[in-house]
């Protein structure tokens, strides 16, 4: 089964934020009805605009502009202060209501987020039927709108919910890219910068699908190890997956989705030695012990399978981590080609226990120890590539 992923935006976030909270207090004008906006203040001429209403808008009032700029087109322009508390509450409140039906959620920013439904379809059917009705409660229960893109990527599912505004469900599928997005002007595209799609208009790119059917070659001493990228998001093209930000107690995670699917240990432990250190230097900088090891594979038929072990001795020595992981991929992996294999380590501690046994070096474990560390202060200060324990594969 195809990945289900959707990306959620509240229109106008700050500006529809604050129009709850006047109608709330006895206010009796919805301010995204009428010629308004959030800006700073006007008694400052360096106050910008940081949000407007749909009218001002066809009015031509743009963020970041001056106010005073902004009132030259809206003589009737109503402006009103940002107000940064009530928007995190306001946030607070959006991400709550989405995690009732699923805790994979990656915060975008205040106002948006992905959320990966595959794993909770099962509970709630048909994706589409979902997102309405996703969509109508956060209206009913909170008062505002949002956009709702559905796709079986994160690339895909951004640019569904960019599509028309406001309170509103897209889908961008894999037959529909050639159709909805194709034609779609090249500043568009998700990722895409300002220096970048100016590079590319005057290379005669000016669509998205002129870019995807590009010629890589040809754009390599242009965009050099960046093409690769370019063109696959301009086909809707994204491996990358949800990635929730979890609570300091549940643990370090990392994981890495493959550019081709892996189908020997030795290909695997590549890949693993490399997560296995950033989690360890994560976990060191927190001053941290893991006293439980897992590790995470998808295969290439999107299957996940996982397997876990609680430690004896509390560690954060990347030598041991990587011997247990590599101890709990003999054990899980079944053969088939890996595509995303991940590394997590839990039930932190913030001392290390420790049970001695006759079979071990208590001092070479402690030099491993400092080791690790020197070697973190190392790269920190100098670079990744300045050092590297021999190879372990």
């Amino acid at each position: 089964m195809n990945n289900i992923i959707m990306h959620i935006d509240v229109n106008n976030a700050f500006l529809s934020w604050t129009a709850v909270d006047l109608l709330k207090n006895g206010y009796k004008i919805d301010i995204r009805n009428i010629e308004s906006i959030i800006a700073g203040d006007e008694s400052k001429r360096r106050g910008i605009v940081l949000a407007k209403s749909m009218i001002a808008k066809k009015r031509g009032v743009k963020t970041a502009e001056t106010i005073r700029e902004a009132k030259r087109k809206c003589y009737n322009l109503k402006i009103f202060p940002p107000n940064y508390k009530l928007y995190k509450e306001m946030s607070k409140k959006l991400f709550d209501l989405i995690s009732k039906y699923t805790p994979d959620i990656e915060k975008l920013s205040i106002d948006e987020c992905f959320i990966d439904y595959t794993k909770v379809s099962n509970l709630y059917g048909d994706p589409i039927n979902f997102a309405y009705n996703l969509k109508k409660e956060i209206k009913n229960t909170l008062g505002f709108t949002v956009n709702i893109g559905v796709a079986h990527n994160k690339l895909c599912a951004k640019m569904a919910s960019d599509f028309l505004k406001p309170d509103k469900v897209h889908t961008l599928f894999e037959n529909e890219i050639s159709l909805k997005m194709y034609p779609l002007p090249i500043e568009n595209l998700y990722g895409v910068g300002k220096s970048t799609s100016k590079k590319l208009k005057e290379l005669n790119i000016n669509t998205i699908g002129d870019l995807a059917g590009s010629d890589p070659q040809k754009l390599f001493k242009y965009f050099k190890n960046q093409t690769e990228k370019l063109i696959n998001a301009a086909k809707g093209l994204d491996n990358g997956i949800i990635i929730a930000k979890k609570k300091e107690t549940e643990g370090i995670s990392n994981s890495m989705t493959t550019s081709y699917n892996l189908n020997t240990l030795d290909e695997i432990y590549k890949y693993l030695y490399p997560l296995v250190e950033n989690v360890c230097i994560s976990l060191r900088k927190k001053n941290k012990y893991a006293n439980q090891v897992g590790v995470i594979i998808k295969d290439k038929h999107f299957k996940n399978y996982s397997h876990q072990r609680r430690l004896k001795n509390s560690t954060s020595n990347t030598d041991e981590v990587y011997q247990i992981a590599k101890e709990l991929i003999m054990e899980l992996w079944n053969g088939e080609g890996v595509r995303l294999i991940g590394i997590s380590l839990n039930k932190l501690s913030n001392s290390r226990s420790h049970q001695l046994s006759i079979f071990e070096d208590i001092i070479k474990k402690d030099n491993n120890d400092e080791l690790d560390k020197v070697i973190d202060k190392l790269k920190e200060t100098y670079g990744d590539s300045i050092i590297n324990k021999a190879s372990r594969f």
